[in-house]
């Protein structure tokens, strides 16, 4: 547990500004549910969105936990889930991609759009300003776009703005993660796509965890603690609503593969 003067309340601040401990081991029991972001969760952010590497246990290791808990495991990405399908490989986990505006109950089961399409011409005017600044990288996305300014951060301020003005007229939400801002139709939300998850016969009564490193992953830090469950930020500290914190990529699959070496609870 965490000393109540090193944690703020989540009820009057919604976020902990101090650093945060390790969280204690992972238990697989019945009432366990596990939320996994990405990008920087799972695989290490690279320049390039096609540019991460996946390591070779890890879609095995997520299949054999989502097994272990009966179903109640989901990928909650920004990534649309026909990239995450195209990293992971044949994994058959549930999945939440578009920041929740692609929603697939279980890896057996189609996809459910949670939003409306992003209109096309969203895309085209944010491609406009990225190759007016020196070709920032335009990630088209069924329900979003996203823009990285990791390679031309001094478009940032431009770039802030443009998304302003065509979030105000169309009705967006912008969203500002780590290099990258982005463009999401409403519903595309982590944490709605938690509640939803949340709201299945097969996840509804369990205590959910949800691991994630970035701004976007707030919504579901709040969403899990809504349910009774707990957020675990990974990478650097920062103000944030998760309750520990986990140094990286390699901390984070360690911390996975270790419930997979102890014995099930009852």
């Amino acid at each position: 547990m965490i000393d109540p003067g090193d944690r703020l309340s989540l009820a009057e601040h919604g976020v902990v500004t101090r650093d945060l401990p390790q969280p204690p081991p992972l238990r697989v029991t019945p009432r366990t549910a596990l939320f996994l972001d990405f990008d920087g969760t799972l695989v290490e952010i690279a320049d390039h969105p096609d540019d991460v590497v996946v390591a070779r246990a890890l879609p095995m290791l997520i299949d054999a936990l989502s097994r272990r808990l009966e179903g109640r495991l989901a990928i909650v990405s920004g990534r649309s889930l026909a990239a995450l399908d195209a990293l992971l490989g044949p994994v058959k986990v549930a999945m939440a991609g578009s920041h929740g505006g692609e929603f697939r109950p279980s890896g057996d089961d189609g996809v459910l759009a949670l939003a409306d399409p992003l209109p096309p011409d969203v895309v085209t005017e944010l491609a406009r300003f990225a190759k007016a600044n020196g070709g920032l990288l335009v990630e088209p996305k069924p329900f979003s776009v996203a823009v990285h300014y990791r390679r031309h951060r001094h478009a940032l301020e431009g770039l802030l703005t443009c998304a302003g003005e065509i979030a105000t007229r169309r009705g967006l939400t912008v969203k500002h993660g780590k290099q990258v801002i982005e463009l999401a139709m409403p519903g595309s939300d982590k944490g709605n796509a938690v509640a939803r998850f949340m709201a299945l016969a097969g996840f509804s009564g369990s205590v959910p965890l949800f691991l994630g490193d970035d701004m976007t992953d707030e919504d579901a830090f709040h969403a899990v603690a809504a349910s009774g469950g707990d957020g675990v930020l990974v990478g650097a500290m920062r103000p944030t609503a998760a309750r520990w914190r986990l140094e990286g990529v390699a901390a984070v699959h360690e911390w996975l593969a270790s419930a997979l070496e102890a014995t099930p609870d009852a």
